[in-house]
């Protein structure tokens, strides 16, 4: 909000609602952050999407297999992991099964459930499209601000990923 605006607020905030506004820099930072992260993931979809025909959340759904036993996860679980809904976890699965990516299979625990498979056509894909992910990670992230400065983001988001991540603790990945 303009930090113009915030005084015009007051008449219409209850006791137990008060805010602490942002300061000027604290705004700046805040839309820095905004606009960065958008670009930085526009820019990493675009990257993938032009040199693999992979999607940022294709990817993420090939990194979350690659990393489970079996290369396998319920899909409910998958869901919770990448935190997108069922409905569109399945629709990106549909879409990746289609591409030979991914297979679902009966879950092997219980029979009830349905688990994501990554293939090993799925598995070579993600190979290369690590490479390109990486280098764009690194190129607009890494190498933009010093050691110290990637340090700073990363115990940062350390400390809004711990207060913030008992509503979706699948997402917890570090």
């Amino acid at each position: 909000m303009n930090l113009q605006l915030a005084g015009r607020y007051d008449c219409c905030m209850q006791p137990d609602q008060d805010a602490v506004w942002l300061d000027r820099e604290q705004q700046r930072a805040w839309r820095a952050y905004l606009v960065g992260t958008t670009l930085l993931m526009d820019r990493l979809d675009r990257d993938l999407r032009e040199r693999h025909n992979v999607s940022m959340p294709e990817y993420e759904i090939l990194v979350r297999l690659s990393e489970s036993p079996g290369r396998r996860l319920r899909m409910a679980a998958l869901a919770a992991s990448v935190s997108h809904s069922r409905s569109r976890v399945t629709h990106t699965v549909t879409r990746m099964e289609r591409a030979g990516l991914v297979d679902r299979r009966a879950c092997l625990s219980d029979g009830r459930g349905v688990e994501a498979l990554l293939t090993d056509k799925g598995f070579d894909v993600l190979a290369e499209a690590a490479l390109t992910h990486v280098r764009g990670v690194r190129e607009f992230l890494v190498e933009v601000g010093s050691d110290e400065d990637f340090a700073a983001v990363g115990r940062i988001f350390d400390a809004v990923t711990d207060r913030l991540v008992d509503a979706h603790p699948g997402l917890d990945i570090r």
